[in-house]
């Protein structure tokens, strides 16, 4: 469970920001994401497929 605690002098907006960012690198968001609805393993090999076929793209974009 992640949680922040609020600095002396800290707002609330500063507060919310760092929480997100926790939110963010631990992985939370996007495990919730992907377990809202139910995704068959053929399916779920194809998105992966696709993923890394478009960062190996993007990959050989940056060197040229």
């Amino acid at each position: 469970m992640t949680h922040v605690i609020l600095r002396p002098n800290e707002g609330q907006d500063q507060l919310l920001k760092r929480f997100r960012k926790k939110i963010v690198k631990s992985g939370v968001l996007s495990t919730v994401r992907r377990k809202r609805w139910f995704i068959s393993k053929s399916e779920l090999r194809r998105v992966e497929k696709k993923k890394a076929i478009r960062r190996i793209k993007r990959r050989q974009v940056g060197r040229s």
